[in-house]
């Protein structure tokens, strides 16, 4: 009998252990489940972001909190704008297979060929309220995903977005997507969390690469037309440079008095012609473009009006793209008629092409100039402490 009790205590033991396992892995299942809803959502969310709904969704948080900007004053609400492409794909002109000319170019062109019909892609994250008010300087930086230490350095100094008598300036980074094999998914994450910090990135859904650039330029002034009716100049240029914010503001207050309207100022390149080198960066075949170069500037860094920029807006639309986004802003302002003006405060290729000279690390040469390429992350800061900490002292020369 004692027997009997025993074994009826060891089943009712096991019996307990069996239904508490079971619980654990229901629980577990839940977890796994709630898991895969959250990734579901978040990859939703990238391309259906809330500037990219149509206008009856229920995920309007950003532009509801956004109408009050893009409503007059007692008139009827009207809808804000936004952007409107959210479909990524982009079918190749597989016509262009069959012609000789393609046959005969240089196989690393033929994706770009094959797809530059496709201009506009996804936002996967917007910012239209950098644009709200009366925004005086827009400060645009070309990066990538990987170059974080680029950006931080940038927000710490030159880009940092203050308000300089009464102006405001604001300050955005242009980004693309990684690879899939670079460990795409974390990359994205970190961007985003970066993003959550410090609300300052734009990001379309195409592979941030070096022909890829120009859909930077195309998309940045679909969305400036946008999302931006009220700022009066911009500046753009790449996150490894060295820029003077206060000459820049100096420059435009020296201007103030005459008309703006045409205001494209940099380190302008004339008389250039493709590279046929194959080995360089900027090599172009003959079959791609076979003519001069119109005259543009050097893409480190350069300055100009918001009216001009609406009017390049709407010139790239019938502009076919151009692997080079120098160059093909260069045609842009071709085609609207606008002659960029070289500035020898602009030195996108340094203050010296030798790069061990003294110049390029006299900080006296930085506090006159207005921008600098290149520099290390580690590099900027230094300067930038350097020039405006007050205590250098850069002798003049006098004539008399």
């Amino acid at each position: 009998m004692e027997w009997l009790f025993r074994r009826r205590r060891v089943f009712k033991t096991c019996l307990s252990v069996s239904l508490f396992c079971a619980t654990l892995v229901t629980i577990h299942k839940f977890h796994l489940v709630e898991e895969r809803e959250r990734d579901k959502l978040a990859v939703n969310s990238r391309v259906q972001h809330e500037w990219v709904q149509p206008e009856n969704s229920s995920n309007k948080k950003t532009s509801d909190s956004h109408n009050a900007a893009f409503k007059g004053e007692g008139t009827t609400a009207v809808p804000p704008p936004r952007w409107d492409i959210n479909v990524s794909s982009c079918p190749e002109n597989s016509d262009l297979r069959t012609q000789s000319w393609f046959k005969h170019m240089d196989s690393r062109f033929h994706q770009f060929v094959l797809h530059r019909h496709c201009r506009y892609f996804p936002l996967i994250l917007n910012h239209p309220e950098k644009c709200q008010g009366k925004v005086y300087l827009l400060i645009v930086v070309k990066s990538i995903i990987e170059q974080h230490d680029r950006r931080d350095a940038v927000r710490k100094t030159w880009g940092r977005e203050k308000e300089v008598d009464g102006k405001q300036i604001k300050t955005l980074f242009l980004l693309g997507t990684t690879s899939l094999g670079k460990d795409h998914r974390n990359l994205q994450r970190l961007i985003e969390q970066e993003d959550q910090i410090h609300g300052d990135i734009l990001q379309w859904d195409f592979m941030d690469t070096f022909f890829n650039l120009t859909l930077k330029e195309v998309n940045f002034l679909k969305w400036f037309h946008i999302y931006c009716p009220s700022v009066q100049y911009i500046f753009k240029g790449d996150d490894d440079i060295f820029v003077n914010t206060g000459n820049i503001m100096d420059f435009l207050e020296f201007k103030r008095k005459d008309p703006q309207i045409n205001l494209f100022v940099g380190d302008i390149i004339s008389r250039a012609a493709p590279i046929r080198n194959r080995q360089s960066k900027y090599f172009i075949p003959k079959e791609l473009y076979d003519k001069p170069y119109p005259v543009y500037a050097g893409g480190g860094g350069f300055l100009m009006a918001s009216s001009l920029a609406r009017r390049l807006f709407v010139a790239s639309e019938q502009i076919q793209l151009f692997p080079i986004d120098d160059v093909f802003l260069g045609m842009c302002l071709s085609s609207v008629g606008v002659q960029p003006k070289l500035h020898p405060g602009f030195r996108t290729f340094g203050i010296s092409k030798r790069r061990t000279s003294e110049m390029n690390r006299d900080p006296c040469f930085y506090k006159d100039l207005l921008v600098v390429h290149k520099m290390s992350s580690e590099d900027l800061i230094k300067m930038w402490n350097i020039v405006y900490n007050g205590q250098i002292h850069c002798g003049k020369t006098v004539h008399l």
